[in-house]
């Protein structure tokens, strides 16, 4: 009897392996990326590196990248 059990467990493991084979895996869904809020930028007026707006310093309408820049003034460009 126990032999019986034993060859009908085999059986349907066999055939659940087969099966599963010809579905093929199953495939994952991917996560979704987070959407990024950029902060807006700003040029700096002495050297022209863009930093994000809310790490600028501003004087008189101009955005600069460090205090030395901004003490510098803008810088006079030939452009």
């Amino acid at each position: 009897m126990v032999r019986l059990i034993m060859w009908i467990a085999l059986i349907l493991a066999v055939i659940w392996f087969f099966k599963r084979l010809a579905k093929g895996p199953t495939p994952r869904p991917k996560p979704a990326a987070p959407e990024i809020d950029a902060a807006p930028m700003v040029r700096c007026a002495q050297c022209g590196v863009h930093v994000p707006r809310d790490r600028a310093l501003s004087q008189d309408q101009q955005w600069y990248c460090t205090e030395a820049h901004r003490l510098q003034g803008p810088a006079a460009r030939d452009r």
